[in-house]
């Protein structure tokens, strides 16, 4: 892929999050908004889209755009989109 085709991607994706967050939990603080502006990684963008679309709540999400970028496993109650 060429920088430009991974800037398209970088873009759609942060863009996707965006959706997905206020879609989910109203309202994205400012500070959140620049922070997943700051991403530059493909897959830690596409976890960070499963994460927004399976926490029960905002402050667990944040909590995950803190973790490693190595992170993959989103498992137990925790990740319950109904808790």
């Amino acid at each position: 892929m060429s920088l430009e085709q991974d800037e398209v991607f970088l873009r759609q994706d942060r863009e996707d999050l965006f959706e997905i967050l206020a879609m989910r939990f109203g309202e994205i603080p400012e500070g959140l908004i620049r922070q997943i502006g700051q991403l530059t990684d493909l897959n830690q963008l596409q976890r960070l889209i499963l994460v927004a679309c399976n926490s029960p709540d905002l402050n667990v999400f944040m909590e995950e755009l803190g973790e490693p970028e190595s992170s993959f496993k989103l498992t137990g109650e925790r990740f319950n989109p109904l808790a």
